[in-house]
């Protein structure tokens, strides 16, 4: 009964899904729908969406992989494979309009680590909040004039799409040889700390449901490791892609409760617990928990580039951050305002029932296992493009035969890499601290300092002194945040190392 009920649901919601984006295109800005504002030509290929870091997929039919936008448009195409792949997993011929590239855009900066914003307005009050809505607007953007570095003019005055990446952007500014190393080093940071954070979190969400179990964090975590341990052996993403698309939207539905839930306790609230007050010990590391949480310039270019109608990409992506920062601003704040200092890290934790709180924790689980391979299978394509593409391209061999078959050792690199995320998620298992290390390292150069010093280079005579004052405002901003953001989040690690292991208050079931 219940499975015929449900094909019954999904059968009529597709019958109804085309009428429902026509009518919600009809209540949107001209600009979105008529394809007003600035952008570049109309041309580009593909795209299938659907899960948050979605953004990072590429494989190629027959199981080979071809191009990530990490990878900033070198060829990642393995012998044996044919038909060539976009990096968002559709085929070449087929292209994505804005509404596509804001669902990825949003997958990006709105994914599970929303969980943790409430503490930073534990820490910085409404500094705090400010900072959800700021750093937005910055983030914004350093997107656009990321995407306006891939441009010039030619000899007739039309603007032209001279190049397709970061990386080729950063080549330009930065030299051939270490404009490439740096972004790739940042980008490859980027995503095995995002792999590292998924398994922080379980093991975090794992304690907080049974923490009267005997099995720590620490040990949590090594068991989702083996649990992980078959993504090395991964030939594409799509299997997983698609799971990966349910657990976002139960995540969705289960940040509706968590709000519900704190509408329910509004008479409760506790007002004068958020005050103008900052906690400068720690509220750097929220900074750069917030700038991560933001972060979406890697693929930008790449999502520029596959949209069918380019001048609607500065619309899309002013919507997608506007949404954004609306719904983590009010999210974390009517958390805090929930729970007041009593907030955790991770605010699933806070839930007061044990039963509520494991059946939500144990779904953030599977969505944290589900999306662990997308970030890992792009750090991984990063590195065997950097290092193993035979010689003399690289120092070392390809990881395959000519068939496309994974070499034994190239199979037991791929498990290395594995357990590597799960040594230092075990190492350094505190969620906050890492989120906020990363975000003002990585984060910070990749989203703040990076594409204003580029555009400045590249733009430099076509920048009115309003835009440059501004632009050096954010890269000085950027700088200093995130030295101090770096400082702070290694003396608390630091200072964490000499302490036991946070314990998780246990609640009595309702």
């Amino acid at each position: 009964m219940a499975a015929a009920f449900a094909a019954e649901f999904l059968a009529r919601a597709k019958e109804k899904a085309p009428v429902i984006v026509e009518t919600v295109k009809a209540y949107c800005p001209g600009a979105c729908a008529d394809g007003s504002g600035p952008g570049g030509p109309s041309e580009g290929s593909g795209l299938r969406s659907g899960t948050e870091m979605s953004n990072f997929q590429n494989y190629t039919e027959e199981g080979g992989y071809a191009e990530t936008s990490l990878t900033n448009g070198a060829r990642l195409e393995r012998q044996g494979s044919s038909v060539e792949i976009d990096e968002f997993g559709g085929k070449g011929n087929e292209q994505i309009d804005e509404w596509q590239a804001g669902w990825n855009v949003t997958n990006a900066i709105q994914g599970m680590f929303i969980v943790s914003l409430p503490y930073s307005v534990q820490q910085g009050g409404y500094w705090g909040v400010f900072a959800l809505v700021f750093v937005a607007y910055i983030c914004c953007h350093t997107g656009k004039i990321l995407v306006e570095c891939l441009y010039e003019y030619n000899d007739r005055g039309e603007l032209v799409r001279v190049r397709d990446s970061y990386v080729s952007i950063a080549k330009v500014c930065l030299g051939s040889k270490w404009g490439s190393r740096c972004v790739h080093f940042a980008q490859v940071t980027e995503l095995l700390m995002t792999c590292i954070l998924y398994i922080v979190l379980c093991g975090n969400l794992m304690v907080g449901s049974f923490p009267e179990s005997t099995i720590d964090q620490r040990s949590w975590m090594m068991i989702f490791t083996m649990v992980l341990l078959p993504c090395a052996f991964l030939r594409d993403l799509r299997s997983v892609s698609m799971l990966s698309f349910w657990c976002t939207m139960t995540h969705l539905f289960i940040n509706v409760i968590i709000l519900g839930y704190c509408l329910l306790c509004a008479g409760d609230w506790g007002w004068s617990k958020v005050s103008w007050s900052i906690n400068m010990d720690k509220f750097p590391v929220t900074m750069g928990i917030v700038v991560f949480s933001y972060t979406s310039q890697i693929f930008l270019p790449s999502l520029e580039g596959n949209m069918v109608d380019r001048s609607k990409f500065h619309c899309m992506l002013n919507w997608s951050h506007i949404a954004a920062a609306a719904f983590k601003a009010i999210f974390a704040w009517m958390c805090f305002l929930t729970w007041t200092d009593q907030t955790e890290e991770v605010i699933t934790n806070n839930l007061p029932t044990r039963g509520f709180k494991i059946v939500v924790n144990l779904i953030l689980v599977a969505k944290a296992l589900f999306s662990y391979p997308l970030p890992y299978f792009a750090a991984a394509a990063l590195l065997e493009h950097q290092y193993f593409r035979e010689r003399p391209k690289t120092i070392f061999p390809s990881c395959y035969y000519i068939d496309g078959e994974l070499r034994v050792w190239g199979l037991a690199a791929r498990i290395a890499l594995v357990l590597s995320t799960m040594l230092l998620a075990v190492s350094i298992p505190y969620f906050a601290l890492l989120m906020g290390l990363i975000g003002s390292f990585t984060g910070t150069m990749l989203s703040f300092i990076w594409p204003c010093y580029f555009h400045m280079k590249l733009k430099w005579n076509q920048m009115n002194h309003q835009q440059i004052c501004w632009e050096v405002f954010i890269i000085v901003f950027g700088g200093f945040s995130g030295i101090i953001g770096i400082y702070t989040s290694f003396a608390g690690l630091v200072e964490a190392y000499h302490l036991p292991m946070p314990p998780i208050p246990v609640l009595n079931e309702a």
